[in-house]
Order: C-alpha cells, then sequence, then structure tokens
C-alpha cells in the first residue's frame, strides 16, 4: 500500500517507464512526477524520447514496462480515467482544415463524450481561454499557424481537465505568435498542471519552474534551474567591474567572508578591472562587495551575478552523459577511453 500511495503522488507520475519497438530503444528508466498546479519543462533535443513519453501518458502507447499516473489515475489499468484527466496538443494536432473552428470543437467535444448538454458551454470556456473566439466562424485551414495551435490547445481544454500535456506548441510560428502562446500558457498553468516538451530552452526559461530534462531516452536531471547550477558549479560567481590599484581590490576581495576566489579577467586598462568573485553557494556578497570597495575608496562600476543559462547547463549534462557511454562502449571493446579519445 506505501509504494501505491507513493506511486499517486502528483499529477503525473512516471516510474521507471521505458518504451521499445523491436529492437529499438526509445525511452530507458524514465522517472518524474509533477505536482499539481506545476508548469515544467520537458526539454531535450529531437529524438530524446520526450514525444513517446508523452504518448505512454496520453495512452497512445503503453509501456513496455514501469507505469504511469495521470490524476491518480493509472494510464494502463483505468485508462479512461487517466484520458478524462489530461488535454493533450500533439506536435502536429490533426485539425480539419474545412470546418469553422466552433464545429471542430463541437464535434472534439462529442468525440470525447463530454454531456450534449453541457456542449455549449464547454466550448465557449475553451475559446474564450485559448484566445479564439473571434475566429470561431472561420475555417480552420484559413487561420495563421498561431491561431490553429491556439485551436490546438482549445480543444485540449474542452471537458476542462486538470492535466495539459503540450508537445512543441510553439514550432514554426513568427516571434508575435510565439510570445503570444507561451502568455497563454502561463496562464493555463495558473490553475491547471502543465507539462510542456520543447527542444527551445528560452521557452523553458520563461515558463517553467523546474525542467526535466531527456537524452537518448533517459531522464538526465529533474529539478529548477537554480539547484541544477549549484549540483554542476561547485560556487556562485559575481562579476566585478572597479577603478583602483589591482593588487589592493583582489586584497579586499579576497578578505570579504564567504570569498573562496577571485580572478583577474584581463589586463587591467586605465585602472579599470574585471574580476570574478566565487563564492560559497548559499551565500550572496554583492551588498557586502559593494561596502567593502567603497570603504576602501575603490570605484565600483558594476556588480552582477554571473549564473550559468539553462543551455548551458544542458550541454554540461549531456556532455557528461556521452562521455560516461564513451567509456562504457570502450570497456566493452576492450579499448582503453584515453587511448581512443587520442586516436580521434
Amino acid at each position: 500500500m506505501a509504494d501505491r500511495a507513493q506511486f499517486r503522488e502528483g499529477e503525473i507520475v512516471a516510474e521507471r517507464l521505458s518504451k521499445r519497438f523491436g529492437p529499438a530503444v526509445a525511452v530507458v528508466d524514465v522517472s518524474f512526477s509533477v505536482a499539481r498546479g506545476e508548469v515544467v519543462g520537458f526539454l531535450g533535443p529531437n529524438g530524446a524520447g520526450k514525444s513517446t513519453t508523452l504518448r505512454i501518458l496520453t495512452g497512445v502507447f503503453p509501456p513496455s514496462s514501469g507505469r504511469a499516473s495521470v490524476a491518480g489515475h493509472d494510464v494502463v489499468t483505468d485508462a479512461l480515467a487517466a484520458r478524462r484527466s489530461l488535454g493533450y496538443l500533439p506536435e502536429n494536432a490533426a485539425l480539419y482544415g474545412e470546418m469553422p473552428v466552433g464545429s471542430y470543437l463541437r464535434f472534439v467535444a462529442e468525440m470525447k463524450d463530454l454531456p450534449a448538454r453541457g456542449v455549449p458551454a464547454a466550448v465557449a470556456r475553451a475559446m474564450a481561454d485559448a484566445g479564439v473566439e473571434r475566429v470561431s466562424q472561420r475555417l480552420i485551414g484559413t487561420l495563421s499557424k498561431g491561431y490553429r495551435q491556439r485551436v490546438g490547445i482549445a480543444q485540449a481544454l474542452l471537458g476542462d481537465p486538470p492535466v495539459l500535456l503540450l508537445d512543441e506548441p510553439t514550432s514554426g510560428l513568427d516571434p508575435e505568435q510565439v510570445t503570444e502562446i507561451r502568455a497563454l500558457i502561463r496562464g493555463l498553468g495558473a490553475e491547471r498542471t502543465v507539462i510542456l516538451s520543447t527542444h527551445i530552452l528560452s521557452e523553458v526559461e520563461s515558463i517553467c519552474s523546474r525542467v526535466i530534462i531527456m537524452h537518448r531516452g533517459r531522464v538526465l536531471a529533474v529539478d529548477a534551474p537554480a539547484r541544477l547550477e549549484e549540483r554542476l558549479r561547485p560556487y556562485r560567481e559575481v562579476v566585478v567591474e572597479t577603478v583602483g590599484p589591482v593588487a589592493q581590490t583582489l586584497s579586499t576581495l579576497g578578505a570579504i567572508e564567504h570569498v573562496v576566489a577571485t580572478d583577474l579577467l584581463d589586463q587591467p586598462r586605465e585602472g579599470v578591472a574585471v574580476i570574478v568573485v566565487r563564492t560559497e553557494h548559499g551565500s550572496d556578497v554583492r551588498q557586502a562587495i559593494a561596502r567593502a570597495l567603497a570603504d576602501a575608496g575603490i570605484g565600483l562600476r558594476e556588480l552582477r551575478p554571473l549564473s550559468m543559462t539553462l543551455e548551458e547547463i544542458f550541454l554540461t549534462l549531456v556532455g557528461e552523459t556521452s562521455a560516461s557511454a564513451g567509456e562504457r562502449d570502450a570497456a566493452q571493446d576492450g579499448v582503453n577511453p584515453a587511448r581512443a579519445g587520442a586516436a580521434r
């Protein structure tokens, strides 16, 4: 019973999911959970296994092993209840271009087996939430790509599901449309649990509170970007631009509590120096830096934190995984990894 209770924690739970298509393995031992009200980014390059994992959650594919739940319903043994609890926007949504928006959404509502009496209100609510009311009478095929994506989101919202799975929702959109769809997703995330699958890192940074990073069918990390940075970088870093004697500046900065190192980035010009100050995680020394420099009579021109971007975090994790995989493959082939690297 304890194991089952743990399995049901969160609106979306995946536990050791794997999926094989004959000899090909698409997803390997994938585990994560998403709490109610979270917007979580599903991040990885094309072919990482993101879409396959989402299709397992939606019931399109059964897992080869492992299990998953949506809103407490097992996606295999309680598939119908799980499907009723989620709205899904696939990467290439099946929209019927010859149908008006309103008619298409009424058709989808009937396909979802919504109560007939409630269909008009459900369609009106979905159109309002997705921002397609003013094009309700237009043929879907005449709409811009941005509005077609909105229609796809509207069909996912029909039935007011507590969980939304959005697969590459801004793919192929122009910058203005991307901004609009991202704002729409932020609004939807205020009331629902959302997984946003994408390979666009800036999209995750602007919308999501946590990321699930996948590569080659495996989950590399599940966490907030700031905590991933702490894991990958042993120190916090602050860039300081100063005017004054360099030796005195370095000595002053090095004496501040929690500072572990200082690095001069380049040769100072006209008394201006750019210095990276490394500090312990959990300590913010920016005020102490400003105070110490002022007390020493050293001018402060700039003070800013230096953080890893999500792209740097992703590339670091992928690089670590690729290096480990290369060492495993070399060991299996009886090759010394160091010599193999030298040979390349």
